[in-house]
């Protein structure tokens, strides 16, 4: 009997024990969450380093042969910063210890090289294994010097400071399931440079760039106040319209029982979209959810840049993109504190059924916003990937091409380098020429180029406005447009569609044109 009481004491003691001193026990010595093993830090910048821990603690860090030293805040808040670092692809470990209770903390298998963030929504968060000779590339993918790490979808109500997950080493099990286009873009840059890559993939489809802008930014624009103003109204709704929705929602869960969205009905016609919720405040299209969700947790971790996918969404409102986009990249400028860090822009692919005559077109206007902002805003870039989308799929397979033109324009935008071509044709001006108009380029590199035949997708109109096809032909750095109704022309549109199928003016780097229209309503200044 005392021998089975002995027995119980001993294991209530260890019971308790392991609960005292378990490694799920909360240590007060704590990192920033993208300070894990296999991390990429960012080089030839000071690098901050910080995290939580008791109050008038003091906090050391060592790297590199560097030792830095904090005291902790009265918020429990400590920070460092690393000077410049050189790239290294020599795995280095880093140690940080506290003086009080001698709490030590070590992050292993660290590179120095370049941290990029890859943003958007669904175009970015296309997966290489749903990508163009996905089986190949993943078999491939052993890079040991690319880390890869992806933000969990989250959104949030204000800014926070929570954040999951690890960064891998880039190989054939964990690429799968990363960003497409931040790969290939990462991998074309490593190749280019030899230098550790570290990709940050934070995308979410189907959402809206206001998301990703912080609160005060789209407040304190007159053009984008009203993006505010209508989700309050919506908030103040939300009892009404989910009431409505629930009702629509059960009709159409009756109507279409045991059916999917896009089911053929055998009338000619298919199954509807289910009717969405209303927006509540947890919405991941909210105003300002994602930035506070999924790119406030990331700061301060030094970056050299950022890529961005996305306009899908915003679309059907394209004149307000031209200063929603710059606001957003301003602010993330902003809080970063790192200057006019690189943003490499991905223009909008071509999409859907092409329109058998010239016609206006809501993703057209979205191309030239984001045209116009990598033009207009500072030490930004533009991808143009205008002829490999696929009509009847608005995700195209490609994400090669799609990563290597991104490389390029970080290439001229983030490394300065000179002396190469790093973008397709660009309209420049015109010139009315009697009954023809002279189309000047800038970007011709080693000329302009056809390809396939005779030039398409090239449109042109008197001054009724009204644009018809016109034929046009390659002279030199120019093309010339016309078309012989067309008496007096006064504009011409080059792939201006949601489609512009056939497309296929190049220059002989193997880059297309910008699309582009040469009555573009003027600028705001």
């Amino acid at each position: 009997m005392k021998m089975r009481l002995k027995l119980w004491i001993l294991l209530a003691f260890f019971a308790v024990s392991s609960t005292l001193f378990s490694a799920d026990t909360p240590a007060s010595l704590k990192l920033h969450p993208l300070f894990t093993n296999n991390m990429i830090l960012q080089r030839d910048i000071p690098v901050p380093v910080c995290g939580t821990a008791d109050a008038g603690d003091k906090v050391a860090v060592a790297f590199a042969g560097q030792q830095k030293e904090a005291v902790v805040g009265n918020d429990g808040k400590w920070s460092v910063k690393l000077d410049a670092l050189k790239a290294s692809a020599d795995p280095q470990i880093m140690e940080i210890s506290s003086s009080n209770g001698n709490q030590k903390l070590k992050i292993e298998n660290v590179l120095i090289g370049d941290v990029w963030i890859c943003s958007g929504q669904s175009n970015m968060q296309w997966t290489v294994d749903k990508s163009m000779d996905a089986q190949k590339e993943i078999a491939e993918a052993n890079y040991p010097n690319i880390r890869l790490f992806t933000v969990p979808r989250k959104t949030s109500t204000e800014p926070s400071l929570e954040l999951k997950g690890n960064w891998e080493t880039c190989s054939p099990k964990s690429v799968p399931g990363f960003s497409a286009a931040g790969y290939f873009f990462g991998r074309e840059l490593h190749k280019k440079l030899n230098v550790p890559m570290g990709l940050i993939n934070s995308s979410w489809g189907g959402t809206v760039a206001e998301a990703w802008t912080t609160w005060g930014t789209l407040e304190s624009t007159p053009e984008l106040a009203p993006l505010i103003q209508k989700f309050n109204d919506q908030i103040k709704s939300l009892p009404e319209n989910k009431e409505k929705y629930d009702k629509v929602r059960a009709e159409w869960e009756k109507t279409y029982a045991g059916k999917k969205e896009g089911d053929d009905l055998g009338n000619g016609k298919k199954v509807p979209k289910k009717p969405q919720p209303p927006m509540g405040p947890d919405n991941q299209n909210a105003p300002a959810r994602l930035y506070n969700g999924m790119i406030n947790p990331l700061l301060p971790f030094a970056i050299k840049g950022a890529i961005w996918y996305q306009g899908e969404s915003n679309a059907g409102r394209a004149p307000q993109y031209r200063t929603l986009l710059p606001a957003m990249i301003k602010d993330w400028r902003t809080v970063w504190g790192q200057g006019d860090f690189p943003f490499l822009i991905v223009q909008l692919a071509n999409y859907q059924d092409a329109s058998p005559a010239p016609s206006e077109s809501g993703w057209a206007e979205l191309r030239e916003a984001q045209y116009l902002t990598a033009k207009n805003v500072p030490n930004t870039g533009l991808a143009v990937i205008i002829d490999i989308g696929e009509a009847k799929n608005i995700h195209p397979k490609n994400k090669q091409d799609v990563g290597a033109r991104l490389a390029l324009a970080a290439r001229k935008v983030a490394y300065g380098e000179k002396d190469f071509v790093s973008s397709g044709p660009v309209y420049d001006s015109m010139k009315v020429e009697g009954g023809k108009v002279r189309i000047k380029f800038s970007s011709v590199g080693g000329g302009l180029e056809a390809k396939g035949g005779e030039l398409k997708t090239f449109a042109i109109a008197g001054e009724d406005k009204k644009f018809v096809w016109a034929k046009a032909q390659i002279e030199g750095d120019f093309v010339i447009v016309w078309n012989d109704d067309v008496k007096k022309p006064v504009s011409v549109r080059y792939a201006w569609a949601t489609n512009p199928e056939g497309c296929n003016l190049y220059n002989k780097e193997g880059l297309p044109a910008v699309p582009f229209r040469t009555d573009m309503p003027a600028e705001k200044k």
